[in-house]
């Protein structure tokens, strides 16, 4: 009688794990983002961490053996993993993820992405025909893909709809809350100008009503380089920046160098999810950026 109530027991807790939506996100963010949405009912493998650039990752068979189980491919899209993804998809196997199948589901897609360009030419840098595709740190971007990336999970584990439906529901309620305090602590910081390593940070700016006015990266994608700094640093003297940024996964030594040389502060920013200690969540991540926002700006 024992092992077959010890039987009945292990067999429901494999029906509820097989039942489990395995999620691969490609970047902390959005895999954040689906944890707050599915909660219990979810499994999310996230495949870089805040320090890694997510630009160029190797595609390392630990990448494929969890895209061999997933349901959901969760990507940022708009080409900020093309130069690895298309790997992990084909040698995966996995035909439920691949592009153009409800089980591939890109951000992008559902926010009006900025710095689209009107031509193409790879002597511009790494330019990103759809657009810059860092659309996360809009916080009004995570509400519009979290109400897409709800219905998507909800139309791939029916039995569950009705629990990401709420959880998204409960999410989106305290984002709303947080993004009026966000938006309110942050009033000092409009108009203010800033310098910038790489184009990380076009949404962010937009939203805070920040102006960029040069960046570290001669091109995007094109490592800082002595001549464009000391060209950079001339520039200071007619339209001077306020500050330096730089994400978690960048570099520190073309920030600092920048810094040095004009007293502006060189401020690190989490970019992501993991960025920094302060920065365990979705939430954490505009908390922890606002306030060192305000610190470099004072």
């Amino acid at each position: 009688m024992k092992h077959f109530i010890f039987a009945c027991f292990f067999g429901l807790t494999a029906a509820i794990a097989q039942a489990d939506l395995k999620i691969f996100a490609t970047v902390p963010e959005w895999g954040a983002l689906a944890q707050e949405i599915g909660g219990s009912k979810v499994k999310v493998y996230t495949a870089t961490t805040a320090f890694q650039d997510p630009h160029r990752i190797e595609a390392k068979p630990s990448l494929l053996a969890q895209a061999r189980q997933a349901n959901l491919l969760i990507a940022a899209g708009a080409d900020l993993e093309v130069g690895w993804l298309p790997l992990v998809l084909r040698d995966s196997g996995n035909s439920a993820i691949q592009t153009g199948q409800r089980g591939y589901f890109e951000a992008a897609n559902y926010v009006n992405r900025l710095d689209v360009p009107t031509t193409l030419d790879r002597a511009h840098g790494d330019v990103h025909a759809a657009g810059n595709p860092h659309t996360h740190l809009d916080p009004r971007n995570v509400l519009k893909v979290g109400e897409a990336l709800t219905a998507r999970m909800a139309e791939l584990d029916v039995a569950n709809a009705a629990a990401y439906q709420a959880g998204y529901q409960a999410f989106a309620g305290k984002w709303q809350t947080a993004m009026a305090r966000w938006q309110k602590e942050a009033t000092p910081l409009k108009g203010v100008p800033v310098l910038v390593h790489h184009a990380s940070f076009v949404y962010l700016l937009n939203w805070l009503g920040m102006k960029e006015v040069g960046s570290l990266e001669p091109k995007p994608g094109i490592e800082p380089t002595s001549g464009h700094l000391t060209g950079l640093l001339a520039r200071q003297q007619t339209a001077p920046a306020k500050m330096v940024l730089r994400a978690a996964y960048q570099q520190e030594g073309p920030s600092q160098w920048m810094a040095g040389k004009t007293g502006m502060p060189a401020v690190l920013l989490p970019y992501t999810v993991g960025g920094t200690p302060e920065a365990r969540d979705l939430f954490g991540l505009f908390d922890d950026t606002v306030q060192r926002l305000l610190k470099g700006a004072r």
